[in-house]
């Protein structure tokens, strides 16, 4: 089944549920341009989850959905939430949502867990997930340690429910690619960062824009906790902290309040500019609907165009 034919949308593709970006305003957005929009609890308490998810409701009468982070101190609380706010999807992050597939599936949603491996993909689908999103090493944000070429393949021939491919896809060209290793549909999220419709600080999509193709690095990969951010005077610090051996609560106290000081206040030396690395494949600043429709248009033509 294609995603957008799973989802009742117009393209088979999802907005990554980006932490103290992914609003409600910018969820309806998405899906009004024919997209999954997702709302990123990540950063958000019960209160102002609900609050972005009466916006979305308010700004968009298409389909969308919230992504929950179940670390979150609140994340019990958040699953309740979208069963009496009648949310139609879920996507998860950081841990497996078996506690919480039953309760969602019996109120009619559609959940989609983010696997970085395929021992969580299976038990995902044991648990009555409707299908995973899986995430290779080169998204932006909070990574696993496989890339998504060799990841995705595996997880196809693991599970029988529909897979969406996430991390480096940027371009028509590797939405095909998606499907070729067996993909129902992608996940986006950097491409999306340099929107006109995507409400980060001006300097933050600046520095999407100047990004080249190794302008990425991860840091916490010795600490355990691996996130791909741009390059900047934060990152360099972090990894050389990292290699002298600095404890991780020390680690923690020296990011802390980094994403926010990057999409609030435009803070490109301190701040975490979360992005994946096909940052540096974009150079332009364009309207979601338009970037949904050059990915298909492009990936139509490199259907076109295959030689094989």
């Amino acid at each position: 089944m294609k995603l957008n034919e799973l989802l009742n949308i117009k393209y088979p593709i999802i907005q990554g549920g980006m932490a103290n970006i992914a609003s409600g305003e910018f969820a309806a957005a998405v899906s009004n341009a024919g997209g999954l929009g997702l709302i990123g609890a990540g950063g958000m308490d019960v209160e102002t989850l609900k609050e972005h998810i009466h916006i979305c409701k308010q700004k968009t009468k298409n389909p969308f959905g919230v992504n929950i982070m179940l670390m979150n101190p609140q994340a019990k609380q958040m699953a309740q939430l979208l069963i009496d706010e009648k949310v139609p999807i879920v996507t998860t992050g950081a841990g497996n949502p078996g506690t919480y597939i039953q309760a969602w599936k019996e109120a009619g949603m559609i959940v989609l867990p983010v696997v970085p491996s395929v021992a969580l993909a299976k038990r995902v689908e044991k648990a009555g997930a409707d299908g995973v999103i899986v995430e290779g090493c080169e998204a932006g944000g909070h990574i696993g340690e496989l890339t998504t070429m060799a990841l995705v393949p595996q997880v196809v021939e693991s599970v029988s429910i529909p897979v969406i491919v996430a991390g480096g896809i940027a371009s028509g060209k590797q939405l095909l690619a998606a499907y070729a290793l067996g993909g129902c549909g992608v996940q986006v999220g950097t491409i999306l960062l340099a929107s006109e419709e995507c409400p980060i600080h001006p300097n933050y999509k600046e520095a999407i824009l100047k990004a080249k193709d190794v302008s990425t690095v991860v840091t916490g990969r010795i600490a355990g906790t691996p996130v791909r951010i741009i390059k900047n005077k934060m990152a360099k610090e972090y990894v050389k902290k990292e290699k002298a051996g600095t404890d991780l609560m020390e680690l923690e106290k020296y990011t802390l309040g980094s994403l926010k000081r990057a999409v609030l206040e435009g803070d490109v030396d301190t701040g975490s500019l979360m992005a994946g690395q096909v940052a540096g494949m974009i150079h332009e600043i364009k309207p979601v609907k338009q970037i949904f429709e050059e990915l298909m248009n492009e990936c139509h033509q490199a259907y076109d165009q295959l030689v094989i």
